[in-house]
């Protein structure tokens, strides 16, 4: 199986930036691959898709300041976060092929 770590997390102010990184034990090109987040007292919800093609989605609370990309040489997906704001704090997790298996997340705290 495919063991995930996720990194990039920290602390930043409204309006900030923060790029996540993901890397894979082994190889990620066959699999879409997400990210997800999860509020204290929240349910983890959905944040991102990128195919194996290289297509994105996104939910739209996110949609227009987060970019996911993928580099299948490196085994690692990212997300670029852009214009954070409070409501982004959670912690962040990738996934792989939508298997129910999770890494330790990264902790992205936005606050002034």
């Amino acid at each position: 199986q495919v063991q995930l770590v996720e990194s990039g997390g920290g602390l930043v102010q409204p309006g900030g930036s923060l790029r996540l990184s993901c890397a894979a034990s082994g190889a990620i090109f066959m699999f879409n691959m997400d990210w997800y987040r999860q509020a204290p007292g929240k349910e983890r919800e959905w944040v991102a898709t990128i195919t194996t093609i290289g297509r994105t989605q996104y939910d739209d609370n996110v949609k227009g300041r987060f970019t996911i990309s993928r580099d299948n040489a490196k085994n690692t997906v990212y997300l670029q976060m852009n214009s954070l704001e409070p409501k982004d704090t959670a912690v962040y997790y990738c996934n792989v092929g939508r298997l129910n298996s999770w890494g330790q997340g990264t902790q992205v705290t936005v606050s002034s």
